[in-house]
């Protein structure tokens, strides 16, 4: 039965289409008399007529495709020979299916490629390799494949592509080459391959870019270059005229050159998503990019990122991907901090720096080094909500250096160095709710106007909230934000004591207070705060004695739990306020002087009630209270010397 390759005569039936799986040949379509459904082996090729134009081969067991084997199906246009555990296809096997447009070779364990395996497929257009065991390409093993548009050569052993391999693919427009073992190509690797469109190299081990061998394709659209372990992107390193959308995620990027693009001015998309880029600067040469999606970055939102920020509004690109870094911000989109977070943390700058973007709504500036921060340090940041001046070694906040920063509410002042603080340093900020000064060494607060002109010194032993003697100055302090804020810390500041009048601005406002872990033994009537909903009064070493017993009641009618522990006398020393048998002996109109303490009159003609607990001895006489006194001046100096103030980062 073996005929010329001219046409089916007009006579003929429609043509055949057969499936052979398995060694069993079934006939899909079958006209009486011309098509022969053969059950037997695979090679009774006679049996097959020649008007057979689909044929389906896969999952058969034929090793070896050998030379002519398909010699009677000269109408072929689609052949399948999928998982046939094919090994060789010997020069010449392929060369009577002139008509074949598709061929798949796929998942067989095929390794070399001879010079004229696919001589004959002139009309080919999908050739289809993928999923075998390709180590070797010999060269000219395409050069008859002139019409094939797309080559499949994924899920190899590849390793290197040599110089002009690919030669004779005039009208190839997709090669995938993904999920092989490549770590070089030759300068003239896609020598001639001026039509192709798309490009896939996913899944290789290119360290470098190959941008030497990238040149000679001129009219390359996509390039996929995921999951290569490369680090680095040089200075014009995508060379590729026509290039529109360009993947690089997946890989080991630590740095990126802005010039690394600019060789290839159409990109439309970038995507680097999922590197380890912490930084990257605005791209140049894109003129016409869209998104660059940086998902699954490590990136730190600071200063630094700015400039990329601005760039991204300049020029309409979408930036995709979160920050990861600092805390406050973290999983915080890139395209939302454009316009309200800036962040300058960690710099070392040592002035407050300025130029930031008219809508921010929060300015970190923590970790720096600014220790003195004059008036009108913050122009042009009337929309900033939020300040971190954390652990910035502050020693000095001048008057007005927050004017103008009307819509401020969280101002964080807390870790620094701070000993006193301005009069006039809220004016401006009327709008002030939280404010933090944890970690500080303030001796006098708020201070007022003549300290500054002073010689005098801090008496040591510790902070004080001081109204008595600088009354104008303190009151003054708080009268800018007497209506807004609501809650103040003081944490770990060392102070010794709080004046009754020191904070009296802030009584019908305030609503949280916190003095934890200072050295205070007494605190001030607490019924003047009406707002109040929540005091953290822990780690102060409060003195329960009836000086107290204002305290103890307030907390008996307040509808939060306040945790206050007694540090002195010392057999009450670890026992809360609240549960505190002391208070049992006070007269019911116990007062306090002046300087906070009880009247010993009372106590003196006090009958204790049985088994009670003794009253504390501060109702011993005058010799033995100035003896006190002269002693907690004592331990008040050593503890000066040898305080330790806490940092939080």
């Amino acid at each position: 039965m073996h005929q010329d390759q001219g046409s089916p005569s007009k006579n003929l039936p429609e043509p055949c289409y057969l499936t052979c799986w398995s060694g069993k040949v079934l006939c899909k379509k079958i006209t009486p008399g011309f098509c022969f459904c053969v059950l037997g082996t695979l090679w009774q090729w006679d049996k097959l007529l020649k008007i057979t134009v689909k044929l389906d081969l896969r999952n058969n067991n034929l090793h070896i495709l050998p030379r002519g084997a398909f010699l009677h199906t000269p109408y072929l246009t689609h052949l399948n020979l999928q998982r046939c555990n094919i090994i060789k296809v010997k020069e010449g096997a392929l060369r009577a299916l002139g008509r074949l447009v598709l061929l798949n070779l796929a998942y067989n364990k095929i390794d070399l490629l001879y010079q004229e395996s696919f001589d004959g497929l002139s009309s080919l257009k999908e050739l289809h390799l993928d999923h075998n065991r390709i180590e070797e390409i010999q060269p000219g093993a395409f050069s008859q494949l002139g019409p094939l548009n797309m080559l499949a050569l994924n899920h190899n052993q590849l390793v290197y592509i040599p110089n002009m391999v690919f030669q004779g693919l005039q009208n190839i427009k997709w090669l995938r080459m993904g999920h092989n073992s490549l770590n070089n190509l030759a300068p003239e690797a896609f020598a001639g391959l001026f039509t192709l469109n798309r490009l896939s190299l996913e899944h290789n081990e290119l360290q470098f870019f190959p941008t030497q061998t990238m040149m000679r394709l001129p009219e390359v659209t996509h390039l996929d270059m995921s999951y290569n372990p490369m680090t680095y992107l040089g200075e014009e390193a995508v060379s590729m005229r026509k290039l529109r959308h360009l993947l690089l995620h997946h890989m080991s990027l630590q740095d990126l050159s802005d010039q690394a693009l600019s060789k290839a001015p159409f990109l439309s998309h970038v995507d680097l998503s999922f590197n380890q880029l912490r930084y990257i600067e605005p791209l140049s040469g894109p003129k016409e990019l869209d998104v660059l999606n940086l998902t699954g970055n490590p990136i730190y939102c600071n200063c630094y990122l700015k400039p990329l920020k601005e760039w991204a509004t300049a020029g309409g690109v979408k930036l995709r991907g979160a920050c990861t870094g600092p805390p406050h911000l973290s999983e915080e989109l890139l395209q939302e901090t454009e316009t309200h977070h800036a962040t300058c943390e960690g710099q070392g700058h040592t002035k407050v720096p300025r130029g930031f973007p008219a809508k921010t709504q929060l300015l970190d500036l923590r970790g720096n080094h600014f220790h003195y921060i004059p008036a009108l340090s913050f122009p042009g940041t009337v929309q900033v909500v939020s300040l971190h001046l954390e652990s910035c070694g502050i020693r000095e906040i001048e008057g007005g250096a927050f004017q103008g920063m009307n819509h401020l509410l969280y101002l964080y002042l807390s870790d620094n160095n701070l000993t006193l603080l301005d009069p006039k340093i809220f004016a401006g900020i009327q709008n002030l709710t939280y404010l933090h000064l944890e970690g500080n060494h303030l001796t006098q607060f708020p201070g007022s106007g003549a300290d500054f002109c002073s010689n005098r010194r801090p008496k040591p032993g510790g902070a004080q909230l001081i109204s008595k003697s600088h009354s104008e100055g303190g009151r003054k302090a708080f009268q800018p934000v007497s209506q807004s804020l609501k809650r103040l810390y003081m944490d770990q500041m060392g102070m010794e004591k709080i004046s009754q009048d020191a904070l009296q601005d802030l009584g019908s406002v305030l609503r949280i207070l916190t003095v934890r872990g200072n050295l205070l033994k007494e605190l001030p009537d607490l019924r003047l705060f009406t707002s109040l909903e929540g005091v953290d009064l822990r780690d102060n070493p409060l003195l329960c004695s009836c000086a107290l017993l204002p305290l103890r009641r307030w907390m008996e009618t307040v509808r939060f739990e306040v945790s206050a522990t007694c540090g002195n006398p010392p057999d009450l020393r670890g026992q809360q306020v609240r549960d505190a048998d002391v208070f049992t002996s006070c007269p019911e109109n116990a007062s306090t002087n002046e300087k906070g303490s009880r009247e010993p009159g009372p106590l003196k003609t006090k009958k204790s009630k049985p088994g009670s607990l003794k009253p504390p001895k501060v109702k011993t006489g005058p010799v033995n209270s100035k003896l006190r006194k002269s002693s907690k001046k004592k331990s008040q100096k050593k503890s000066a010397t040898s305080k330790v103030t806490k940092m939080t980062f």
